[in-house]
């Protein structure tokens, strides 16, 4: 999956959930989602990744950058770089 979009619609979709519900889960508007999983937005605000995220129990990094530290269904593995919790805490910052 090399985009933002394609990591959203397949998460999505393992959830057997619709845009709509995924909307009334994250509170994100239906329409930044169809836009997201059809990349006509670049990437998302870190604000609506980490809603998204939430939602959907995916880590926010994974989501936004496909990093190598998370396992193909996005969630962080056991083991943990120290650099990963930067970049996590970044985006809990933003």
């Amino acid at each position: 999956m090399d985009s933002v979009g394609e990591r959203l619609r397949w998460t999505r979709q393992r959830h057997v959930w619709s845009q709509a519900d995924l909307s009334k889960v994250s509170g994100v508007p239906v329409v930044t989602i169809s836009r997201i999983e059809n990349n006509r937005n670049g990437l998302p605000k870190p604000s609506t990744a980490r809603k998204l995220s939430r939602a959907l129990g995916i880590d926010p990094a994974w989501l936004l950058y496909g990093d190598d530290g998370l396992n193909s269904d996005g969630f962080r593995a056991e083991r943990r770089d120290s650099d990963d919790e930067g970049i996590i805490t970044r985006l809990e910052s933003a």
